[in-house]
């Protein structure tokens, strides 16, 4: 008898347990019908999806197929008394295209949305409702979900220049987003370190840019590391502070992007709603560029070389002349980047460009003079405001770091704040849509913890300060705060070197990232947000993702 009483509680805890609701982000509104029988998905369950849906319908039947073995039969036609059914249906009716009712009972899953993207982040839903254990049945709860997001750009960024990763893992990647319910995909593919996509018109951008002799070792020295030790190798490069001796490894490093497998990329975060914005860097951070093409610099003659340590330090802190021969070789560039890119906007970077090349060049002193430019800011937004009108002209809008206010923003241009807030707060109240991405908040590339388990830059990011952080600043007035289109985490990939570290840096500060751009402010509890994210990590042990054990200790 306590035997078969004991099996009784364990059965009942079982089910308690399927029953628990762990949704990230966390949605508007979720009702658990405790008492119902949950529905099972087998191998006699079925698809249906509404025309449009099809993308969505696709990337559950590879999910199930992949992680649970399971491959499920599609119907064409819609049949409501149809039982063991999954059914995605669109309804153009609801006054939200963003919205989404996630519907279980015990003999269909239920899916209406008010348009297909919306209809994909109900699936994520639904995904983050299967068990955490590969089994032949997976039993869902019945639940009623009502679901829509607070802001309109969810993003997330990924530097491919200090590192370079292939497509298969900028794939997954996309799929890291997707599970998250993000929708931007902000692509860093040009810097100082290496440039990583394909231009037909100039192919030494690849063949020279795509590559450099040697990579940093240990952090780039700065205050708090200045007595850092750094294995002694054959090549230093002299740095500040004084007598500082950067050592690079003097491997060659890189690799690039053809332009059928940017086309490919695309494609496949198209299917998944998320839009790629491809960056070009511009003016500063162009060592790539100008190992090339030298002759686009302010210093006649000079060899340039791709940079082997980060950091800006002057040695490899060039920028472009302001040159009508400088813009012209732009606009062909953005122009095949345009062509493979259909999203509406371009980065084109504008941070940490140095005055003091053009302040050294006497080409960039007689453009000046010729423009009626003050001082170098005004040939900074000079610089920006030529190329944001040639973006324009394409039917496309720029984006730029929050530099590109110096000396007069750009009159149509997007900001993305990363040296605090103020940037974004300056932006907005004139107007302009903002990306707010701090670097002390939303730098995921920063450590987590104070003493990591592994090489990052030397500032620090937790978990809960990401999740506790609030997009919209309080000193902007209710009509000022419209213009926060979102925000952003970045990956810089200094100390990146490989996926693994890529999914540590990634996981979970994506899930607070997911949740503060999702779910609805007042809804936000970090013990509670800590208590699903123990699911979700089993969730991750199952897609083989890494992360941090240590998080699993709290």
């Amino acid at each position: 008898m306590r035997s078969i009483f004991l099996i009784a509680i364990a059965c009942l805890s079982v089910k308690l347990s399927a029953q628990e609701i762990n949704i990230i982000p966390q949605p508007v509104s979720i009702k658990l019908d405790q008492k119902a029988q949950p529905f099972k998905i087998d191998i006699t369950t079925s698809f249906y999806a509404d025309f449009g849906a099809n993308s969505s319908i696709i990337f559950l039947d590879e999910y199930l197929n992949k992680y649970y073995n399971l491959k499920l039969k599609w119907f064409k036609n819609l049949d409501i008394k149809r039982k063991n059914m999954i059914n995605v249906i669109i309804d153009k009716g609801v006054s939200n295209a963003n919205q989404y009712q996630l519907k279980i009972d015990q003999n269909t899953i239920t899916i209406t949305a008010g348009s297909d993207t919306a209809a994909f982040y109900g699936i994520q839903s639904l995904i983050q409702l299967l068990p955490t254990s590969k089994s032949t049945s997976l039993n869902i709860p019945a639940v009623e979900i009502t679901d829509y997001p607070r802001f309109d750009y969810r993003g997330m960024h990924l530097d491919v220049s200090r590192h370079f990763f292939d497509v298969a893992f900028v794939k997954q990647y996309i799929d890291y987003l997707a599970l998250h319910k993000m929708n931007y995909f902000h692509w860093h593919l040009t810097d100082d370190h290496g440039w990583r996509i394909e231009i037909k018109k100039y192919p030494k951008l690849t063949e020279i840019g795509a590559w450099r002799n040697g990579s940093i070792i240990g952090l780039w020295p700065g205050k708090g590391n200045e007595n850092i030790k750094y294995q002694v190798l054959p090549k230093e490069v002299k740095i500040t502070p004084k007598d500082g001796v950067l050592k690079t490894d003097g491997i060659k490093h890189g690799g690039y992007y053809t332009q059928e497998q940017i086309k490919e990329v695309v494609d496949y975060a198209a299917k998944r709603y998320i839009t790629i914005i491809p960056e070009i860097e511009m003016p500063a951070h162009s060592m790539a560029l100008l190992a090339a093409y030298p002759e686009l610099g302010t210093e006649p003659n000079k060899k340039y070389e791709v940079a082997e340590t980060w950091g800006m330090m002057n040695k490899y802190n060039n920028v472009l002349q302001a040159s009508d021969t400088t813009f012209k070789f732009l606009e062909n560039v953005l122009t095949e980047v345009m062509d493979l890119f259909p999203s509406p906007y371009i980065h084109i970077g504008g941070d940490e460009a140095s005055k003091i090349w053009w302040k050294k060049s006497d080409v960039s002193q007689e453009i000046m003079k010729a423009n009626g430019l003050k001082n170098e800011s005004e040939l900074q937004s000079y610089f920006i405001r030529r190329m944001e009108k040639f973006v324009n002209s394409k039917g496309k809008t720029i984006i730029g770091w929050n530099e590109i206010l110096q000396g007069g923003l750009a009159p149509n241009a997007v900001v993305m704040s990363w040296q605090g807030e103020k940037g974004g707060i300056e932006a907005a109240k004139q107007q302009h849509k903002v990306i707010m991405t701090p670097e002390i908040k939303m730098y995921f590339n920063h450590a987590q913890f104070v003493k990591e388990d592994s090489l990052t830059a030397n500032k620090f990011s937790p978990l809960i300060n990401v999740y506790n952080y609030e997009p919209v600043p309080a000193e902007l007035s209710t009509e000022q705060a419209k213009y926060i289109w979102g925000a952003q985490g970045c990956l810089w990939s200094e100390y990146i070197t490989n996926p693994a570290k890529v999914q540590y840096q990634l996981f979970p500060r994506l899930d607070a990232l997911s949740e503060i751009l999702w779910s609805p402010k007042e809804k936000r509890n970090y013990p509670d947000f800590q208590k699903r994210l123990k699911t979700q990590f089993k969730r991750y042990d199952l897609m083989g993702i890494t992360y941090s054990k240590r998080y699993l200790e709290n």
